[in-house]
């Protein structure tokens, strides 16, 4: 295999994560990342571009001769990336490391994705979709579900878009915001409302040709921004890899009755999907469920995935180019990973941004993966909700964390907070 300039979409967490695999390779000859944040500016060139700003992203490959488009975000997946860079003949040779704006459905629609596991067959929760046309019925719904039931925006909403309401009244209350007063914006004129399930959730990945897939190595990440999973939801507080409770068995429950029909049904309906595949499991009464699927890879989970797998990423994004990923298996160090996010006071909701940043050199014996940060006049300052991963590798869970948090206590900021009971469950 020759060596190839790659262009890496995104700023955060997983970014950083993906920036640093990526320019390990030998086969990485150049790599740019496209905004990039204070910590991808280590591994290759920050170009000053959004993420859907496909014109900008096409005037960049050309001009620095891509060869690799891997895109970190779902929104510029979503948005069709994949398809713009097909239809155009100047850029049709890149190969581009995510599915087509119809394959990335089974993110960018909640309703797509259940019809979708409904057709194949997939275990998921049971579910109905209302709009502004069947609202009263959805009323009546909601009024005779048992509780708690779940309740999601139908499209992208930064991973806010989910309710799980604890009363009839704060559902209905949810459900009318949703759709009537438009709370999310256009990602809730269609509302998903789900059956809860009761159980412990984990995070399975894969890189899939579309007929092959390899797995990654699995993880279980910490939503809640209070300490014993309390609080709003946020994009991600901690991760640990690899996650107990996946032994063999189940996990080959996970390959059998959702991985495997995934793909399958994905080339059954023509959906030209080559790409990571991101499954939200729940693991109820000893059998994994399908929350739902994301078309990209995981933020926070990335931060300890990624350092986990042994193989060479860039071989493998060739090998799926090529429709071979049946000639590669995945690779796992045997290691624990373990990430500790610190965030900005506030987060989730309101914060400040351009708090001056220190003890970088302090932390020993951990990756220190920039997610919201910027470099200001030569200085390291907070430019985010999510600040920075802190990744250690321990023989077990609980090194790992220790390690992260002996770190996480050098990293100095003004409203610095992380939670201290991730991996809490498996202490």
């Amino acid at each position: 295999m020759s060596a190839y300039n790659i262009l890496l979409l995104g700023s955060g967490g997983r970014e950083c994560t993906l920036a640093w695999k990526l320019s390990q390779s030998k086969l990485c000859k150049e790599l740019f990342i496209a905004p990039g944040n204070a910590g991808t500016a280590q591994y290759g060139s920050n170009l000053n571009i959004s993420v859907t700003d496909f014109e900008e992203i096409k005037r960049v490959c050309l001009q620095d001769k891509i060869d690799i488009l891997v895109p970190g975000p779902e929104d510029p997946l979503v948005a069709g990336i994949w398809d713009y860079f097909k239809n155009d003949p100047e850029l049709q040779h890149i190969i581009v490391a995510g599915p087509s704006q119809a394959g990335a459905q089974l993110e960018g629609s909640k309703a797509f994705s259940k019809k979708f596991m409904q057709r194949h067959n997939i275990p998921t929760a049971a579910y109905m979709e209302f709009t502004e046309e069947n609202f009263e019925e959805g009323i009546n719904y909601l009024n005779n579900h048992s509780l708690p039931v779940v309740l999601k925006a139908d499209g992208l909403a930064a991973g806010k878009g989910v309710v799980i309401a604890q009363s009839t009244d704060e559902a209905i209350e949810t459900f009318t915001s949703m759709i009537k007063e438009a709370r999310f914006g256009d990602a809730s004129k269609k509302v998903v409302v789900e059956e809860f399930l009761d159980g412990i959730e984990l995070s399975v990945f894969v890189l899939t040709d579309g007929n092959n897939y390899v797995r990654l190595p699995e993880a279980k990440d910490y939503k809640r921004i209070g300490e014993g999973d309390t609080g709003p939801n946020t994009g991600g507080m901690g991760a640990v890899s690899p996650v107990p409770f996946a032994d063999e068995a189940f996990m080959q429950k996970i390959t059998g009755r959702i991985i495997e029909p995934t793909v399958k049904g994905l080339k059954e309906e023509n959906l030209t999907y080559q790409g990571f595949i991101f499954f939200g499991l729940i693991k109820v009464n000893g059998d994994p469920y399908v929350i739902e699927y994301n078309c990209r890879m995981g933020d926070p989970e990335t931060e300890v995935v990624i350092p986990r797998l042994e193989n060479d990423l860039v071989e493998l994004i060739v090998l799926m180019h090529e429709g071979r990923l049946n000639e590669a298996k995945g690779q796992f160090k045997q290691e624990a990973a373990c990430t500790v996010m610190l965030v900005s006071e506030g987060y989730p909701d309101g914060y400040a941004k351009g708090k001056v940043m220190s003890g970088f050199d302090l932390a020993k014996d951990s990756m220190l993966l920039h997610a919201g940060t910027a470099n200001k006049e030569g200085q390291i300052v907070t430019n985010g909700g999510r600040v920075l991963a802190i990744t250690s590798l321990g023989k077990n869970i609980q090194d790992a964390l220790a390690q992260s948090y002996k770190n996480a206590e050098h990293i100095q900021y003004e409203g610095k907070y992380y939670r201290k009971d991730i991996g809490y469950e498996f202490n």
